[in-house]
């Protein structure tokens, strides 16, 4: 087995959405080293977290945003990171990719991902602490264009 060195931070936040939790869980290097990058380790975990015949709806499916060894260095496009899930289109695996600034900070806060499971008892503000989400949230976007409260 490798060791992760300067390629991974060997943490993930896992967050739960139905207890209103958060909490840091340490990577397992014996996957970082046998699923490289972003998808195969995103991958992995999701193998581990969901059983088959979930319903991909359901609080118990999750979503996985991970990143890459590569994900914060100076190489370049590498502030990039894999999405993965179980779709509820196909019932099997979905990955996406997704980029900006996001993937890097990620890393930069000293994370390798994030799983985020459950559901939400009620629409919460995420940049904001314990605050509910605007009446916005229950809206179509066409209506929230059009009107201005």
């Amino acid at each position: 087995m490798i060791k992760l060195g300067y390629a991974y931070c060997g943490k993930l936040l896992r967050v739960d959405l139905s207890k209103c939790q958060t909490r840091e869980e340490s990577l397992k290097e014996e996957w970082a080293s046998r699923f490289i990058g972003g998808k195969g380790l995103g991958i992995r975990y999701l193998y581990d977290f969901v059983r088959p015949g979930i319903d991909p709806f359901s609080p118990e499916n999750v979503i996985i945003l991970m990143t890459g060894p590569l994900t914060g260095t100076v190489a370049s496009t590498m502030s990039r990171m894999a999405n993965v899930t179980k779709s509820p289109l196909s019932g099997t695996l979905s990955d996406s990719y997704s980029g900006g600034y996001f993937p890097a900070e990620l890393k930069f806060a000293g994370f390798d991902g994030v799983i985020i499971s459950g559901r939400s008892p009620k629409p919460e503000n995420p940049s904001t602490a314990g605050s509910t989400a605007s009446p916005e949230w229950a809206r179509r976007p066409r209506q929230s264009t059009s009107s201005p409260n």
